[in-house]
Order: C-alpha cells, then sequence, then structure tokens
C-alpha cells in the first residue's frame, strides 16, 4: 500500500476527478483533504455532527449502523477505489469499520459537494457511483423482505462477483473475501450457522468451492443468479 499522502491523493484525483481537471481545481480539493489509516478491525470513522466522504484508496471497510440496545446491521462493503458517506448521527449513528489494513482519504462532505458542482464532469461520475450504490440498496432491500436464506447468500456472492471478482474462462469467478462469516451473516440478516449451512448446501450442488476462511470460487454464474432467485434476461 501507498504511505504518502501525495501517492494516496493521486488515487482518489484518478478514480474521481474528470479528466482535464485543471491544476487549481486539484489543489483545492487537496486543501480539504485528510489522511487517514486504519488496522483491521479498527473504526476510524463514527459519525458524529458532519456527514464525512472517504475515498477507499487501499484495503476494504464496512459501514456499520447502530441502533437502540447495543443492535448493529452491516449496511455496506466497500472496496478499493470506492467513495462512501458516512451519515452524521441522526436516529441511527454510523461507523466505518476497516476489514483489512486501509488508507483512506476522506473530507467534510459538504466541503466535497461545494467544489465537486463547480468543476465540470465531476457531477456525473458522483451521480453515476451514487445509482449504483442505490441499485446494490435496492437488491439487498428485495433479499431482506423476500428471499430465502439461500437466495440471500447467493445474491450476495453474484454481487461480489461483479464488484471484486476475478473472471476466469467461462462463467467461473474467483472471490477472496475479506469479511467474515459474521460480516455476511450481519448484513444479510442471518445467523453465522445459517451461512455456513448455506454456502455448504451451494458447494454440494457444485456452484461453489471454498479454500480455507476466504477464498471462494463460484463456478457457474448464471445458475448462481437462478439461486439467487433474479430473473433471465428478456428475450
Amino acid at each position: 500500500m501507498a504511505t504518502t499522502f501525495p501517492d494516496l491523493f493521486d488515487r482518489f484525483s484518478s478514480a474521481i476527478l474528470p479528466l482535464g481537471c485543471s491544476d487549481s481545481s486539484h489543489l483545492r480539493f487537496q486543501a480539504v483533504a485528510r489522511y487517514a489509516s486504519a488496522r483491521a478491525g479498527d473504526a476510524p470513522f463514527r459519525g458524529n455532527g458532519r456527514d464525512q466522504i472517504i475515498f477507499v484508496a487501499a484495503g476494504s471497510t464496512k459501514l456499520v449502523a447502530h441502533a437502540s440496545q447495543g443492535r448493529e446491521q452491516v449496511v455496506a462493503f466497500h472496496f478499493a477505489g470506492d467513495l462512501v458517506l458516512v451519515p452524521a448521527r441522526a436516529a441511527h449513528s454510523y461507523s466505518l469499520c476497516a476489514l483489512e489494513d486501509c488508507e483512506l482519504i476522506y473530507f467534510p462532505a459538504e466541503e466535497f459537494f461545494k467544489l465537486a458542482r463547480h468543476e465540470s464532469g465531476m457531477t456525473e461520475e458522483v451521480l453515476d457511483r451514487s445509482m449504483r450504490a442505490l441499485a446494490r440498496c435496492r437488491e439487498k432491500t428485495i433479499s431482506l423482505g423476500r428471499k430465502t436464506a439461500q437466495e440471500r447468500l447467493a445474491s450476495f456472492l453474484v454481487t461480489m462477483a461483479e464488484r471484486i471478482g476475478v473472471e476466469q474462462n467461462g462463467n467461473v469467478c474467483e472471490l477472496d473475501l475479506p469479511m467474515s462469516r459474521r460480516d455476511i451473516a450481519d448484513s444479510l440478516g442471518l445467523t453465522i450457522e445459517t451461512v455456513s449451512r448455506q454456502l455448504r448446501e451451494l458447494r454440494d450442488a457444485g456452484l461453489v468451492e471454498t479454500s480455507g476462511r476466504s477464498r471462494v470460487r463460484l463456478r457457474n454464474l448464471p445458475e448462481l443468479n437462478l439461486c439467487a432467485g433474479h430473473l433471465t434476461p428478456a428475450a
């Protein structure tokens, strides 16, 4: 992982700032940007009085919502190159936790959006990322509300294949999942035992292979999509 702020900011600039961004605009973003690192298990950001925009320069994170009586919900997972909004505390509080060692660039959201409004092309980039995140939220809402445990896990694996999978020949995809089984269970509204049982059933069906704690091989993505309860594309 990069160890200097300029290196990490260059990653943010390459991923988020539009091509042809002027030197002055680049410097304005850099002036309000801050750097944070986090070890696996740390929670470097907790929702307080201000919304925060975080760019994951390296590593991966989970966004956790906290309700009363110590209840928690894993809202989303984020990976290198992602832009994350950590909301200020309202009806619930939120924290961004490192799944593995992370390097992060962050901004006060109000200042970030103020600068973005004056940068041609950046609004489109932020909107595109927001629409993709919204699509994932819709899929998760359907999973939590209407799908079986196996469909939820299959949907999760298909989504991870799209985001961090390494495609191999044909319909095979390799995943190296940084989150624990507990994280997956908390995200899907299941128990760890249920996640393990459903993973075993998918393995017995020949749809997945597992190796160690984190390595998963998806052997047949079209069949896994059907197992997830997804509709086949219209003819």
